[in-house]
């Protein structure tokens, strides 16, 4: 089923439609929300939690700013790394240190800092490019990457480091 009709499935009928959504993307959405968080169990809420804000947020994709199934993966890390950092708080029970206050210029110049590293990334060839998602964005751990890349963990950490190196000089220095 393609992803428009699985849409308009949802459109017509919301229970079907998640139901076809959840049996088409749901091992790539347990695929992404397993590579953060190692717990069985964290992951199982996780999915169950995803699985609740997209049948609230799905009317909310919009086809023209990308995939369906980058959103869902999207949707799922962010929901898995915000997981995690609960399971932190809550193990560590203590206080939090106040949040890094930034004045606007900061702010500002943090987003463009973000904005030159996604167009930069943008740039890279598509095996780099991948390489990078799965190890900084999806965080996969380094033995995961090589065995379904099929490379010797040397060698991802080979291509990671000498990516690190291209990215450190094309934005300009340590600090970019």
């Amino acid at each position: 089923m393609t992803d428009t009709e699985l849409l308009e499935h949802f459109a017509q009928n919301s229970a079907q439609g998640m139901e076809a959504l959840l049996r088409q993307y749901g091992p790539l959405l347990r695929y992404v929300i397993g590579g953060v968080l190692r717990d069985r169990q964290d992951a199982e809420d996780c999915y169950s939690e995803v699985s609740l804000a997209l049948w609230q947020k799905l009317e909310n994709f919009d086809p023209e700013k990308g995939s369906l199934s980058a959103w869902l993966t999207a949707i799922a890390r962010n929901a898995a790394l915000n997981h995690l950092k609960a399971r932190i708080r809550r193990e560590k029970h203590q206080l939090e240190e106040p949040a890094e206050i930034l004045t606007p210029e900061q702010q500002v110049l943090r987003k463009e800092r973000a904005e030159r590293l996604r167009a930069t990334v943008a740039r890279l060839p598509e095996a780099d490019r991948k390489l990078f998602y799965r190890r900084y964005y999806y965080l996969q751990p380094v033995g995961q990457i090589a065995a379904e890349l099929g490379l010797s963990q040397r060698a991802v950490e080979g291509r990671l480091y000498r990516l690190r190196q291209r990215l450190r000089q094309e934005l300009g220095g340590d600090d970019a």
